[in-house]
């Protein structure tokens, strides 16, 4: 004869308690793409969103080291040196590369 007394049944944050965690408290964030946005604080815990500034921590090298310059496409920094080397020239006519007859 095996009896259950409710009261004295103690549930903790362990296994028996993690199958009762149904909601959801972050979902995509829209700026940094991971599932770090949460809806009642309407802040995302990677990036920051909506600040104006990123999410950025010296204690986080790790973190600083993955999303820092250099890790995306780097459209505009990419083509700074060859404009730099030529003055940031813009719009003019190329000169003629054919060779004068003397």
């Amino acid at each position: 004869d095996f009896r259950v007394d409710e009261a004295t049944m103690v549930v903790g944050k362990g296994t028996a308690s993690f199958g009762k965690r149904h909601n959801k408290t972050h979902t995509l964030c829209r700026r940094c793409g991971k599932r770090t946005y949460h809806l009642q604080k309407s802040t995302c815990a990677a990036c920051g969103y909506p600040s104006k500034h990123m999410r950025r921590y010296n204690w986080a090298t790790k973190a600083q080291r993955r999303r820092t310059t250099g890790t995306g496409r780097c459209r505009y920094i990419k083509t700074l040196p060859r404009r730099f080397k030529n003055g940031f020239q813009e719009g003019g006519v190329a000169k003629s590369q054919k060779k004068r007859a003397a």
